[in-house]
């Protein structure tokens, strides 16, 4: 049919117009899938810049070093450094801490020489002195049973089993194993890198059986010295079996070993720790509370003991670490172990260097071993809120995490005439009177109080602000220049912030 006229005007408007919305139609899809692609790229641009800016090259890296360490004893270690933000790498590798299970001094000694300033190691020089049982049970110190050394020490220990009679002795070695109560004839005194000790014969019991409290301490700080122990939570172990009647050939009845019985068996207990959650150091408080004794004298003999302990052997600590090119590398993790008696008198048996961390053995510990090793971290500034490597931050203290405003104290002598010219024994906590040396001490002092978490300072002693009121500075007056600062830093910071105290 041949269209024309009006109809034929009518039907080519009609075409030309379908011609042209579908020119349109695809110049639309065709902006549309540009603008698609424009930010498509943009994102996989940003996509890049944010992998890049959370690459591993710049996570700090942790290397582990012990003795078959596929066993899994460490396994919990590598979790934790994982969890705070570390990867794992080697001995050639960029590494910013060094966990080793090995006193790392004589295997590693080249390594060590070799440390740059913002490595880290998780043992100090010369804790030997701290933790080898006969250097620490020969030494004289409160909390610890008298011990003597043998061989050397023969003739003094006879004359003391001649004169008490009713006292009995364990011969121990450093490696801790053959640990026996016998007479003294039985007993083998020329037996070298061996001690006697005093056996503590009237041990406290629960549900019959003898047990040791662990506390764990973190030394951070040698010059001045420092150090914390986790204040929450404790390791509790009990003997095998019941203590009567006593039997001493039978050592499972009174030497803790490694098949002790834990918390959660002990019918007097499981009820604190299983049914109603409580941590072990919980468990046993609640168990004294219900026998009508009072924790808080246990605790405060703990801190004494511990205290004791690093100031007896501080000069020791110090000459081992002046042949250190970089003295602010060191932090570690030890285990106190102590035995209670029926009075509540606590008795210091050993500090254990390295103490073991795994839960293969008892499932129920693996909270209290990564609380452990978490606290430990992050109070020696290893776990840290910055997800960067540690090197670089030496020099300036990362001044947003910590600048001279944080660590300054008692401002309004400071700024007084006196101290003008910083020759008094006041002015000392000025911070225009201290070295650079010295403000950056008082900066880590500053960060680990900030970073301790569930750890608490026994060195320097905690206090109430009415002893830091009354404190007889005099009592300082034998104390270097780093200790007797920074014990007036700490009483300062807690006459300004409870918080501070302990």
């Amino acid at each position: 049919m041949r269209i024309s006229g009006p109809a034929s005007i009518l039907f080519s408007a009609l075409l030309l117009g379908v011609l042209v919305t579908l020119w349109n139609i695809y110049e639309l899809s065709l902006l549309q899938r540009q603008h698609m692609d424009f930010h498509k790229d943009e994102f996989s641009m940003s996509d890049t810049v944010q992998r890049k800016s959370t690459s591993h090259s710049d996570s700090p890296v942790f290397w582990i070093n012990g003795k078959n360490i596929n066993k899994g004893y460490l396994d919990h270690v590598f979790d934790i450094f994982k969890k705070v933000g570390y990867i794992q790498g080697d001995k050639d590798s960029s590494w910013d801490v060094l966990w080793s299970h090995e006193y790392p001094f004589t295997q590693l000694q080249s390594v060590i020489r070799s440390m740059e300033p913002h490595q880290k190691v998780n043992h100090f020089p010369g804790t030997g002195y701290i933790t080898n049982k006969v250097f620490l049970a020969t030494s004289d110190i409160k909390f610890i049973p008298k011990a003597f050394s043998l061989p050397a020490q023969k003739i003094k220990f006879l004359e003391e089993a001649n004169q008490n009679p009713e006292k009995l002795w364990v011969q121990k070695s450093s490696s801790h194993r053959g640990i026996r109560v016998k007479p003294v004839k039985e007993l083998d005194l020329n037996q070298q890198d061996t001690f006697v000790q005093e056996y503590i014969r009237n041990p406290y019991l629960i549900d019959g059986r003898k047990f040791d409290i662990g506390i764990y301490a973190t030394l951070t700080s040698v010059n001045p010295l420092r150090v914390y122990i986790l204040h929450d939570d404790l390791l509790v172990r009990f003997c095998p079996k019941d203590y009567n009647p006593i039997d001493f050939k039978d050592v499972d009845k009174y030497v803790v070993g490694d098949d002790y019985t834990p918390v959660w068996e002990m019918p007097s207990l499981k009820k604190y720790y299983t049914e109603h959650s409580m941590s072990f150091k919980e468990t046993l408080n609640s168990y004294f509370k219900s026998q009508g004794e009072d924790p808080n004298i246990i605790q405060r003999q703990i801190y004494e003991a511990i205290a004791g302990v690093f100031l007896s052997k501080h000069s020791n600590l110090i000459k081992s670490m002046e042949k250190m090119t970089n003295k602010r590398s060191f932090f570690e993790l030890m285990r106190c172990d102590f035995v209670l008696d029926e009075d509540l008198n606590l008795y210091l048996m050993e500090v254990n260097m390295s103490p073991n961390l795994s839960s293969a053995h008892f499932d129920g510990n693996k909270h209290l071993y990564e609380q452990v090793i978490y606290n430990t971290l992050s109070v020696a500034g290893v776990a840290r809120n910055v997800p960067f490597s540690l090197k670089g931050r030496q020099s300036h203290m990362n001044d947003f995490q910590v600048s001279d405003r944080e660590v300054a104290v008692r401002m309004e002598e400071c700024s007084s005439q006196a101290c003008q010219v910083c020759g008094e024994e006041k002015c000392k906590l000025c911070l225009k009177c201290m070295t650079e040396e010295e403000k950056y001490m008082l900066k880590e002092a500053f960060l680990e109080h900030h970073n301790r978490r569930s750890t608490r300072r026994v060195y320097p002693e905690p206090m109430t602000q009415e002893e830091a009121r009354t404190f007889n500075n005099d009592d300082d007056s034998s104390l270097g220049r780093n200790d007797g600062l920074m014990r007036a830093w700490f009483r300062a910071k807690c006459l300004a912030d409870a918080s501070w105290c302990q």
